[in-house]
């Protein structure tokens, strides 16, 4: 059976529920809250049901937890995808519908 991962040892949990109570952010205060009783020996389980999520998410808590500290708990937004077409290529393709190569309804522009 696989051993559980320890948490960082400059924290305790008495720091944790403090973080959680002057963070302005849930997301944040959610999962440090759910922690603390492991610091007390408390079970995976029971942060799971503190946090309202699977093993999974405690796991993952906890890797970025010890990797990069509380902060790294915070709302991380997801990037947005590169797009495809660089402005050069835009800027050619509205060049070739300016001259007619395109009609605009096939490329799915209204007119």
């Amino acid at each position: 059976m696989a051993h559980a991962m320890a948490l960082r040892m400059d924290f305790n949990a008495t720091k944790l529920r403090r973080l959680a109570q002057r963070s302005k952010e849930a997301a944040q205060a959610r999962p440090l809250r759910a922690l603390a009783p492991n610091y007390d020996g408390g079970p995976r389980s029971q942060a799971a049901r503190l946090g309202n999520v699977t093993l999974q998410n405690v796991r993952d808590w906890i890797v970025r937890f010890n990797g990069e500290g509380p902060d790294s708990l915070r709302d991380r937004k997801a990037s947005s995808p590169t797009p495809r077409l660089t402005d050069e290529h835009r800027q050619a393709l509205v060049a070739q519908i300016d001259h007619g190569l395109f009609s605009r309804s096939f490329l799915g522009f209204s007119t």
